[in-house]
């Protein structure tokens, strides 16, 4: 609601000031007319958008350029950096280096050509992130004025159906245009589907004496944070009449010990061969058990009790023990999860084990988010999909591994998208260019980066981020896709049209 009102109050200072800053001034000479149509010029570079008005070109006549430069990666006007326009007709060239826009993202050029024929523009911006270039293809410069008028007043864009909506107001707001895609979509299967730790990620601690827990005063509860080597709690058995683990430790100490000696003894007993092989093999034996459980019970022994220590570093997901409760040694005690790797598990139909094979991304929709996120974004992959089916649950599985970037929770749900490979191309477009209205659906097809076409179209499948068009586009339109509303919001206020704001 609050961006509608922003939006609002920018249509009535528009209304108001005749766009404002958007004028273009071209001075009539005495016997012309004072209306004369501008052509209509728009280019892409991977980084820019360029839209602008000129004057038709005629051989030795001044013609005025009104650019504007937008940033492609967020639909933000170019503030700084130096352009130059250049008029290419043959071999002949005529440039204007401009170092910087007379407002935020508006550069005004003039150029007069010296010679008719067919000819390109090019723009050449040069800023701190470097430098791109723009060509404007198939420009005409006419040797006769009224013959570059003629041709120009047929290219305007019109449309019984259009709307405008100026660069200086699109600047302003969260908005943005993006060329329909013919690509291959296949089919689409949308389910639910649960997260779930990966099993690399995270580890089940088990005690490994029995005894009494002992959890220190600090506390340790779900969604603790731990680190590698970071002792945990205790379990002590100093008390305790049967398996008393000191007992135990004192036993494994003296039996280290007198074995120890024996093995000694029996080495040096043997190089005067007072004893046999067999024997010294058997010490031997006999020292290493006893080393082993000794070395295991210091390991994790200390005053009279065991120390629990995190294996990984992480997070505690689930204590599974209250402090002063009594475990048997191999129960588990503990569970440290790190996060990082989810596997999402989706349980779908049957019906759909033939396209399986075929699977070629997913998207992810939180329940509580509109954002959908694709495999690309968090670097998933697909694991593995069922063979079979039981009786008692009759759904295939469908696992994909992704990393934790998007902040998921292990246990929650989210909304799927599976997408499979197709052979035939169909025409998409952003579900965000989707304005419905009744049941009925329409988009806002790009004339000109200022003026757009509302067009009906009938939608197919969608997989949470793009949504096929069945009919009413071709794919070599450009749609809004960020802002749609807010075109839909100023086509209903009816306060501005194809010539608002441009005064010739």
């Amino acid at each position: 609601m609050k961006s509608y009102i922003l939006f609002a109050v920018l249509l009535v200072a528009v209304t108001v000031t005749g766009c404002g800053n958007h004028q273009h001034e071209h001075a009539a000479t005495e016997g012309e007319h004072v209306h004369e149509e501008n052509l209509q010029l728009t280019a892409y570079s991977n980084d820019f958008e360029v839209y602008a008005e000129a004057t038709p070109f005629v051989a030795g006549e001044a013609s005025d350029i009104l650019a504007h430069f937008t940033f492609l990666k967020n639909f933000k006007p170019l503030e700084a950096g130096k352009v130059t326009a250049s008029l290419v007709v043959g071999t002949e060239r005529i440039s204007q280096v401009l170092e910087n826009p007379s407002r935020p993202g508006v550069y005004k050029f003039m150029l007069t050509p010296k010679v008719a024929g067919p000819g390109t523009i090019q723009f050449d911006i040069q800023t701190s992130a470097g430098s791109s270039r723009i060509v404007v293809p198939e420009i005409t410069v006419y040797k006769d004025k009224h013959d570059a008028q003629h041709e120009a007043a047929k290219a305007v864009a019109t449309s019984s159906n259009g709307i405008a909506f100026i660069k200086e107001m699109s600047w302003k707001v969260n908005f943005s245009t993006v060329p329909c895609l013919d690509e291959p979509f296949g089919q689409v299967i949308r389910t639910m589907a649960q997260i779930q730790p990966s099993q690399g990620d995270e580890r089940v601690i088990t005690a490994k004496t029995s005894g009494i827990v002992a959890i220190p005063e600090a506390g340790l509860v779900d969604g603790k944070s731990v680190n590698t080597g970071q002792a945990l709690f205790y379990i002590e058995s100093g008390d305790m009449a049967d398996n008393n683990l000191t007992v135990r430790y004192r036993e494994a100490e003296s039996n280290y010990n007198l074995t120890k000696k024996e093995y000694e003894r029996k080495q040096e007993l043997a190089k005067d061969r007072i004893v046999s092989e067999s024997e010294l093999l058997q010490a031997k034996a006999n020292y290493e058990a006893a080393d082993a459980v000794y070395n295991n019970l210091r390991k994790n022994f200390s005053a009279g009790r065991q120390s629990v220590t995190a294996p990984i570093g992480g997070f505690v997901k689930q204590l599974l023990v209250r402090n002063g409760e009594y475990v048997e040694a191999g129960q588990p005690i503990v569970a440290i999860s790190q996060n990082r790797n989810l596997f999402i598990k989706a349980e779908i139909q049957p019906k759909y084990y033939p396209l399986l094979s075929n699977i070629s991304t997913a998207r992810f929709r939180m329940l509580n988010d509109d954002k959908v996120y694709t495999l690309d974004d968090l670097n998933g992959r697909l694991v593995s999909y069922g063979k079979s089916v039981e009786t008692n649950s009759p759904l295939l599985p469908v696992v994909f591994q992704v990393d934790n970037t998007a902040e998921m929770l292990p246990g929650s749900f989210v909304e799927m998208y599976i997408r499979t490979r197709g052979e035939q191309s169909v025409i998409t477009v952003p579900n965000v260019s989707l304005v419905e209205e009744m049941g009925n659906y329409f988009v806002y097809v790009q004339l000109t980066p200022e003026y757009f076409e509302k067009r009906e179209v009938k939608i197919g499948q969608t997989d949470g981020v793009r949504t096929e068009i069945l009919s009413g586009l071709n794919g070599q339109e450009r749609v809004v896709a960020k802002g749609a509303v807010l075109v839909k919001l100023a086509q209903a206020t009816g306060s501005l049209d194809a010539e608002s704001g441009h005064a010739h």
